[in-house]
C-alpha cells in the first residue's frame, strides 16, 4: 500500500494589515493553498485569495479568547497530513514576535518540510503612516523592537536594559501598559519631552497617528484616547520635527475654534 505524502507547510507575513502589502511570494502561495489556518488580524479581503483553501482561523488577542499555541501546532502538523499546501498566515513578519519557533519546532518535530515567507512588519507600516524614518543620519542610527508582553509562567521581561542604547525605540503590544512603559524609561533619564507616536491601524484606511512625549505619556488617561485597534508606540528624536508641527496645527485648530 502506497504511503501517504504529507505536505509542505508556509510561514507567510501577512504584512501589517492592508491586503495589498503581503509579498508577490506571499500572495502566489496564499493562492495555490489547499488550507490557511490564519490570524484574527489578517484581512477578508486578503482571506479571499485563497479562494479553494480550507481556511481555519487560529488568531491569537491580547485579553481576547484565542487559541492556545501548543493547540495551533497540533493544527499545523495535522493539516499537512491532510493537505499538499498548507500556508500559516501570520500578520506582519512570521519571526519577529510571531511565535514562529514554537510552529518551527512543532514542524521539525513531525519531519515536515516547510518555508519561511517574510512580510511587512507593522514598525515599517508606523513609519510609513507617520512619514517619519525609524532612522536618520546624525539623529539616529539604531532601533529597538520591544515588547513588554510576556506569557504565562515566565519570568518578568527587563526590556528597559535593552533600551539604553537605542535611538529609536518601537513598541509592540505595549499599549495596555503604556504608561508604565513610559514611567520606566523616565527612571532611566530619558527626557519629559521625548517625542512618542501612538500609532493604531498602521497601513489601514482608518489608520491614526497621535504625537505626545514621554512625560505625558506617563499618565496616559490625560493625553490619548485609546482603542481597541492593534496599537505601536514609537519614540525617538526622529519624531521630533512631526511632534511640533501636529503640535501647531492643534493650537492653530483651537484658536479658530476659540475665535
Amino acid at each position: 500500500m502506497k504511503k501517504k505524502s504529507v505536505g509542505k507547510v508556509f510561514l507567510i507575513g501577512a504584512g501589517p494589515g492592508a491586503a495589498d502589502l503581503i509579498t508577490v511570494r506571499g500572495l502566489r502561495l496564499l493562492q495555490s493553498a489547499d488550507c490557511v489556518l490564519h490570524d484574527a488580524l489578517v484581512s477578508p479581503e486578503l482571506l479571499a485569495e485563497a479562494k479553494q483553501a480550507e481556511l481555519i482561523a487560529v488568531g491569537k488577542r491580547c485579553g481576547k479568547l484565542s487559541s492556545a499555541q501548543h493547540f495551533i501546532n497540533k493544527q499545523l502538523v495535522d493539516a499537512a497530513h491532510k493537505f499538499p499546501i498548507v500556508v500559516r498566515l501570520k500578520g506582519g513578519d512570521p519571526m519577529l514576535f510571531g511565535r514562529a519557533e514554537e510552529e518551527i519546532a512543532a514542524l521539525e518535530a513531525a519531519g515536515i518540510e516547510y518555508e519561511i515567507v517574510p512580510g511587512v512588519t507593522a514598525a515599517l507600516a508606523a513609519s510609513a503612516a507617520m512619514a517619519a524614518p525609524l532612522t536618520q543620519r546624525g539623529v539616529a542610527r539604531s532601533v529597538a523592537f520591544i515588547t513588554p508582553s510576556v506569557g504565562e509562567s515566565q519570568p518578568n521581561n527587563a526590556w528597559e536594559n535593552q533600551t539604553i542604547a537605542a535611538d529609536t525605540l518601537v513598541f509592540y503590544m505595549g499599549r495596555r501598559v503604556a504608561a508604565e512603559i513610559a514611567q520606566r524609561l523616565l527612571g532611566l533619564g530619558r527626557a519629559q519631552d521625548w517625542p512618542v507616536a501612538v500609532i493604531e491601524q498602521a497601513s489601514w484606511v482608518d489608520q491614526r497617528v497621535q504625537y505626545t512625549d514621554l512625560g505625558s505619556l506617563a499618565h496616559i488617561t490625560d493625553c490619548v484616547t485609546w482603542s481597541d485597534a492593534p496599537t505601536l508606540i514609537v519614540m525617538g528624536e526622529v519624531l521630533r520635527q512631526r511632534q511640533q508641527s501636529a503640535l501647531q496645527v492643534e493650537v492653530a485648530l483651537q484658536r479658530l475654534w476659540m475665535a
